[in-house]
């Protein structure tokens, strides 16, 4: 499957080059495709805070960058650059407050900077670092994309309606995808007859992001407004719910974009299961349980205008960005380590413990 799905790539959302860091601007898919180039630690913190840049292993690999764009402006003003290298890190860190990806990866960066000996070249040596972060996200992605197939063929293995939420795809990550990752290889094992995308409000990633890329490759595809998701599961022999995550706790429970636990309550509900597709680095073993995640709330006004357009009533607008999913409603979370089924915190240390399967 892994030589199916490379010959199957057709969309990146990160590419470094030049000397800087492209992104994909999000906010104006599926209209245009328009790159921003980040030449500096804040422009890359700026882009994340205002979703040009959004997905939980996305994130982590952009700030990784962003740090080695710090670095080199750092040592070109000279000075105390690791001092003032210090602020760029404090800026990244502030930029979204739930995607714990993000402060895997310049935790990583900053272990990487505190190995340096003398005669190094830390730019090269943070440019390398930030590179290795995002190739193991892709690989990664192809690791899960193998093991979520592996797990609907040993439990249903005809074919399949998903009904998937957000967006989860090569837009989020590095590579393919962590819950569109298993979609596109169940797709090409034969193993899909639809997918059903929720819109994902306010910022409609499903409509504009999951949407698109999934008619890209061909692959069959229904928009759904996210208060027909349950309506879906009675009517549609939906037989999978397939999401990602931005930080899963000690325990299993999985913090992910706003709308997931209400899929999770009404998939137990008809009996449909439930897969969670995330890379190690999502996993937080500091925090015992989902109680403990910081929900980020974004402005109302996200809610009450589209385009810039006014709709809504003049009122108070409750915005938060995610919701958490206690691990008693997930039959599966699947990683680039392996898959536990039925999570719980004995379970989710062990898992920890593996190596990485890739």
């Amino acid at each position: 499957m892994r030589e199916r799905l490379l010959a199957a790539e057709k969309v990146k959302a990160i590419d470094w080059r030049d000397g800087a860091l492209h992104l994909l601007d999000q906010r104006r898919l599926p209209f245009e495709e328009i790159w921003l180039a980040c030449h500096d630690a804040a422009s890359v913190a700026q882009a994340i805070r205002d979703m040009v840049v959004r997905g939980a292993p996305a994130i982590g690999i952009s700030a990784a960058y962003g740090v080695a764009l710090g670095a080199r402006l750092r040592l070109a003003e000279g000075g105390d650059w690791r001092a003032a290298l210090d602020s760029d890190f404090s800026l990244l860190a502030a930029s979204r407050p739930t995607a714990v990806n993000l402060f895997w990866a310049l935790n990583r960066m900053r272990e990487r900077l505190q190995r340096l000996r003398d005669g190094d070249d830390p730019l090269a040596a943070l440019e390398a670092e930030a590179m290795a972060i995002h190739l193991s996200d892709r690989e990664a992605n192809l690791t899960m994309a193998q093991l979520g197939v592996d797990l609907i063929r040993r439990n249903q293995g005809n074919l399949q309606n998903i009904l998937t939420h957000c967006n989860t795809g090569a837009l989020a990550t590095g590579g393919f995808g962590t819950a569109l990752g298993v979609i596109r290889g169940a797709w090409l094992e034969g193993m899909v007859e639809r997918v059903y995308a929720d819109e994902t409000r306010p910022w409609l990633q499903g409509s504009r992001l999951t949407a698109w890329e999934l008619a890209n490759e061909g692959i069959p595809v229904t928009l759904n407004a996210d208060s027909a998701a349950a309506h879906l599961m009675k009517t549609r022999g939906i037989s999978w719910v397939i999401v990602g995550a931005d930080r899963i706790t000690a325990n299993g429970d999985v913090a992910n974009k706003i709308g997931t636990y209400q899929l999770a309550v009404s998939a137990m509900h008809h009996g449909v299961k439930f897969m969670v597709v995330a890379p190690s680095s999502t996993i937080d073993m500091s925090l015992a349980t989902g109680d403990e995640i910081p929900i980020e709330e974004r402005d109302g006004r996200e809610l009450l205008e589209v385009g810039g357009q006014r709709l809504g009533a003049d009122v108070p607008a409750f915005n938060p960005v995610f919701d958490v999913t206690p691990a008693d409603l997930i039959d599966a979370i699947v990683t680039e380590r392996g898959v536990v089924e039925r999570p719980d915190a004995a379970k989710m240390a062990q898992l920890m413990c593996r190596k990485r399967l890739h």
